[in-house]
């Protein structure tokens, strides 16, 4: 008769990550999204791009456009890894994986503004690095305000998201539908982020908070049109 401790599955152990394991993940998926090597998990919304490129818009116009998306890639970093900062201290699983999910949806909007960069025969802000590694400190800061105050950053972050892409609505060349598509998109995915925060119990931030955020906002956009 076999021995019963040897006929017992084997017992697994699972090693918990602590924060410097985390952290060195979270360098990684830094890497990845610096260099351009993230993927995007839904279709661009423009399609596929046209033969004829950007050659519906004159060099001014291609110019503009391309300052503008640069200027949503930037925004984009910025709330990647933001919200990839604020889910990492985050002790609620439900709210940790309402922030991730928006991450996520970022990484979307990060290529697509990418690829259009590109169709515009241009290039993504010089400073990405410094935006991101901001706005990842920024994130971990806030993911130790508590619940109501992390989910009230998110909000206050779409909300002002919402107003630029607004504004890049009616900025962008009429002729720049490829542009218009991408940003349309961006600013309906923006809006549900926003709502979902709100929905989980995001706090309101206090003034002052918000006009830091506005004055850093203003800052990045003026600096990511041009380098």
């Amino acid at each position: 008769m076999e021995n019963a401790a040897t006929t017992q599955a084997p017992v697994r152990f699972e090693r918990r990550l602590n924060p410097l394991d985390l952290m060195l993940g979270e360098l990684g998926r830094a890497a990845q999204v610096l260099s351009g090597a993230a993927q995007a998990s839904r279709p661009n919304p423009a399609g596929k791009q046209p033969a004829s490129g950007q050659a519906e818009l004159t060099p001014e116009e291609a110019r503009h456009a391309a300052g503008l998306m640069r200027v949503n890639h930037v925004g984009e970093i910025c709330a990647q890894a933001l919200y990839r900062g604020q889910a990492i201290f985050c002790g609620d699983a439900a709210i940790k994986n309402v922030l991730y999910e928006a991450a996520s949806e970022e990484v979307d909007h990060l290529v697509w503004c990418a690829d259009r960069i590109s169709e515009l025969q241009s290039r993504p802000s010089l400073l990405n690095p410094l935006w991101y590694a901001g706005s990842f400190s920024l994130g971990l800061i806030a993911s130790r305000a508590g619940t109501g105050k992390n989910l009230g950053f998110m909000a206050e972050t779409e909300r002002q998201v919402e107003q630029h892409l607004d504004r890049h609505l009616h900025e962008l060349p009429p002729k720049d539908t490829r542009s218009r598509d991408i940003v349309a998109q961006m600013r309906d995915d923006e809006i549900h982020h926003r709502n979902t925060a709100e929905e989980h119990g995001a706090h309101k931030l206090p003034w002052p908070t918000r006009l830091v955020m506005k004055a850093m906002s203003k800052i990045m956009t003026t600096t990511a049109y041009r380098i």
